[in-house]
């Protein structure tokens, strides 16, 4: 289980991501308000802006504000790592 920090100390399992998205398109604002509903939204942006929106495998909504490539490149850069781990 990898574990991507997302900001203020808060973590998710990068396995159970299956997209991140930007907050500004009107069908993730609407995904946005039906998790809300549903009691499927985690917000970890601590009061400032949300940059990014993750969903994942359970459907969940993931809000951060760190920038969806800052998220990606942390996921990544933990994969390589990983990766380099097995070569040796």
């Amino acid at each position: 289980m990898k574990l991507i920090n997302i900001g203020f100390g808060n973590v998710i399992n990068a396995g159970r991501i299956v997209a991140i998205v930007s907050p500004d398109s009107a069908p993730v604002k609407r995904m946005i308000q039906e998790a809300k509903e549903n009691g499927n939204i985690i917000d970890a942006t601590h009061g400032r802006r949300t940059r990014a929106v993750i969903i994942t495998d359970s459907d969940h909504i993931i809000l951060t504000y760190l920038q969806s490539e800052t998220v990606a490149n942390r996921i990544y850069d933990d994969s390589a790592e990983d990766e380099e781990d097995e070569y040796e």
